[in-house]
């Protein structure tokens, strides 16, 4: 087939017409003599034929499987492209995949254990042979020198062993867990080109969107490989940290803040050597920071330290409530960010209560925490907010009697129709309600 770019001297470029080319691009190198010749058009119709292989393969099931194989090969052949444009495409085209083998052999759902690799594996010999070749092709393509790519390839990578679990990471964990360093550390390939043309890392850069990919997975590293991954957290840490500082961008300095509280929510006890040296002044720096996304993080994070950690932590608590606090006094009218730092901020102290009952002053915090109750923005954190108020009726606990009408308040409006409640949760509300009257 017809490839799309190629070197042609720059006068034979010139005698094949003045017009030969409207849709392609040219690049002339400094001394003249060639042309960099990219057929656009070529390079759209491949990348579209990329996509349509991953769409395919994504929603037809097992009636994929007969071409796998095929499609594996062209794939394969694709990532080695020279273009960004093809290897990025085929980087997100790639886990798709896996998905036919699993619809195939495992009706659609792996069931497999966080940090289980000792037993057998769930997947089938069919599953393990097409994650393993998918997953070598995307490590390839995350040492790539395009950082789009090198995203993609991230974000390819935690899908698939999200879906297939340990057993498919054991394999590359390696190589995956290294280059996933050098790109937090800043000296992958692709951030190498960037200081290659005097691009360094300076602390007013501004984003890298692709990093975010990378913080994302090295949050499944710890949903997938559970206590198996705090043997690296004193490699993994400071460089996540780095991102933290203040005079990152608010949105590195929010990656970084998410980055920590999902590892934490991950590997609960396991974070317990880095509270009081990474942790507590991550989350205490987060929730003075003046970006409600930062804070949003921040107060997620406490929460989950919190959960994780129990009683071990509750000497913090004074110090961990006080920071929270003027979260609550935010308006959440003033936009959707806000409201979801509040929201968090309701989560973290409900995760709290729970966690250290005796550690909270109850008569102060609980006004406040219903006050700002039913959730505006972030629905998630709605089956640990009313498993915590839920917790402190049955118990019979002093101040959730006093603030019984508040409380009927915030049940009779997660149950009214339209609210975006889960129905599970309703249903226990609902059977809480008569005993507020």
């Amino acid at each position: 087939g017809q490839d799309e770019g190629q070197l042609e001297q720059a006068d034979e470029a010139a005698a094949a017409g003045q017009f030969a080319a409207l849709d392609d691009s040219d690049e002339e190198d400094e001394e003249g003599n060639y042309v960099l010749h990219v057929r656009t058009a070529l390079l759209e119709a491949k990348k579209g034929a990329i996509t349509a292989l991953g769409e395919m393969a994504a929603h037809t099931g097992a009636a994929f499987c007969p071409y796998l194989e095929d499609s594996m090969t062209v794939l394969q052949q694709s990532a080695n492209n020279w273009h960004p444009l093809i290897k990025g495409e085929t980087a997100e085209a790639l886990p798709s995949l896996v998905v036919p083998s699993v619809a195939a052999h495992h009706c659609g759902e792996i069931q497999w254990e966080k940090g289980d690799i000792g037993g057998t594996s769930p997947m089938s010999p069919h599953t393990t042979a097409v994650t393993t070749a998918v997953l070598g092709e995307l490590v390839s393509l995350m040492k790539d020198d395009d950082g789009e790519t090198v995203g993609k390839a991230c974000e390819g990578i935690q899908s698939v062993i999200e879906l297939c679990g340990p057993h498919a990471l054991a394999p590359i964990a390696n190589d995956c867990l290294t280059t996933a360093f050098q790109l937090l550390s800043r000296q992958a390939p692709c951030q190498r080109a960037e200081e290659l043309y005097g691009e360094g890392f300076d602390d007013d850069d501004d984003h890298d969107d692709f990093m975010t990919s990378v913080c994302d997975l090295v949050g499944a590293f710890g949903r997938v490989m559970g206590q198996h991954f705090v043997q690296y957290l004193p490699q993994f840490l400071p460089p996540i940290c780095a991102y933290a500082k203040t005079s990152r961008p608010p949105s590195d300095r929010a990656m970084a803040m998410g980055c920590l509280g999902e590892l934490a929510q991950e590997l609960e006890g396991g974070i317990k050597d880095h509270w009081q040296t990474v942790f507590l002044p991550a989350i205490l720096a987060g929730l003075a920071d003046p970006d409600d996304n930062v804070k949003r993080n921040a107060a997620f994070c406490a929460g989950v330290c919190c959960e994780g950690l129990g009683d071990a932590i509750a000497a913090q608590y004074p110090q961990l409530l006080q920071a929270i606090s003027p979260i609550f006094g935010s308006d959440p009218n003033q936009g959707e960010s806000t409201a979801a730092a509040l929201d968090n901020a309701a989560a973290a102290v409900s995760r709290m209560i729970m966690a250290s009952p005796g550690n909270v002053p109850m008569a102060q915090v609980l006004p406040a925490l219903l006050q700002s109750l039913p959730l505006k923005t972030d629905m998630t954190e709605n089956e640990t907010v009313y498993k915590c108020l839920l917790g402190l009726l049955q118990m019979n606990q002093p101040d959730a009697i006093a603030n019984k009408a508040e409380l009927r308040r915030i049940f009779t409006e997660a149950t009214a129709e339209g609210s975006k409640v889960d129905e599970e949760t309703k249903g226990k509300l609902t059977l809480a309600l008569p005993a507020l009257n």
